[in-house]
């Protein structure tokens, strides 16, 4: 099977990369279903990278039926270790104008029809989320997309809502009050299942439109968020060209063993079926523990 340590997942607009040399296309199935499309495994300037479109080719699969689960083991399984996550988003505040883009930092939950966690039938972990994204790997992102002269934000707080319909004023100016600056519907489950994965993960927010606060201007809709999607492709693809050529083979942050003090249940306990379903993830600790039991 192919592999590749970087994956790039595209979000609305970004169904594919260009500029992939060596390309196959491998299609993997799960534990938990088909992930959203064929992964695109290709060479940017001598380095692997996965690509994956978050909505299917053709953006046939709407935000809450995403098949997150599938979509993470099956990058797991390519043996990625990074996740750059693009997402199409709204502002939430004045100073992030739409065709900026942003590096967020934090993340607040609104969703309540997902599921969230690979560990609910069999083994209990509980991993660290306070800060979800890869500071490292943001922080490169950040500068990446600096340096190719795009307005970006560095840091921000990302709202993620169910949807797949837009927010109401009433909840537009909530969020606001909230402290929340950017708004959209796919950062979760995706960050929580990269971190359960032991998968550095950052995203690209792509500003479209000001939401449906700002009474100087319109209320957003989809003809307005996909002409400015539009605008940013080819920026976006820039900047993640450029950012792969420039991420390190080795890791020097903690998302490569967020499992290592997380899992509860004892390994005796968890159900062989269990263990053997989620290899790709949490093979490491069950290979070590044999280790020693047989010293």
């Amino acid at each position: 099977m192919a592999k590749a340590r970087i994956a790039i997942i595209g979000g609305s607009g970004l169904y594919q990369m260009e500029g992939l040399t060596e390309v196959e296309e491998v299609e993997i199935s799960t534990p938990f279903g088909a992930p959203s499309d064929a992964i695109t495994v290709g060479t940017i300037e001598g380095t692997r990278v996965a690509f994956l479109p978050r909505h299917g080719r053709g953006h046939h699969i709407s935000p809450t039926k995403l098949p997150v689960k599938a979509n993470i083991y099956a990058l797991k399984t390519l043996g990625v270790e990074r996740v750059i996550s693009v997402s199409a988003v709204g502002s939430l505040q004045e100073e992030f104008r739409p065709l900026d883009m942003v590096v967020p930092h934090q993340l607040i939950d609104r969703t309540f029809q997902r599921d969230h966690t690979f560990f609910d039938d069999g083994m209990v972990a509980h991993i660290a989320f306070s800060d979800p994204f890869c500071p490292f790997l943001s922080d490169l992102l950040y500068r990446t997309a600096a340096g190719s002269g795009a307005r970006v934000h560095p840091g921000g707080t990302y709202i993620v809502i169910e949807g797949p319909a837009f927010s109401t004023r009433a909840e537009s100016h909530m969020y606001r009050r909230w402290g929340a600056d950017i708004i959209g519907m796919t950062a979760l489950p995706e960050a929580k299942l990269a971190r359960e994965a032991e998968m550095c993960y950052s995203t690209l927010a792509c500003v479209t439109d000001y939401d449906c606060w700002r009474e100087a201007t319109e209320g957003v809709t989809l003809e307005m968020v996909v002409a400015n999607l539009q605008k940013n492709v080819s920026t976006s693809r820039k900047v993640l060209r450029d950012l792969v050529t420039k991420i390190p083979v080795g890791r020097n942050c903690d998302c490569g063993s967020a499992l290592k003090d997380a899992i509860l249940t004892p390994l005796e306990l968890v159900p062989q079926g269990f263990k053997k379903k989620m290899a790709p993830i949490v093979g490491k600790y069950v290979r070590r523990t044999r280790r020693s039991v047989n010293a």
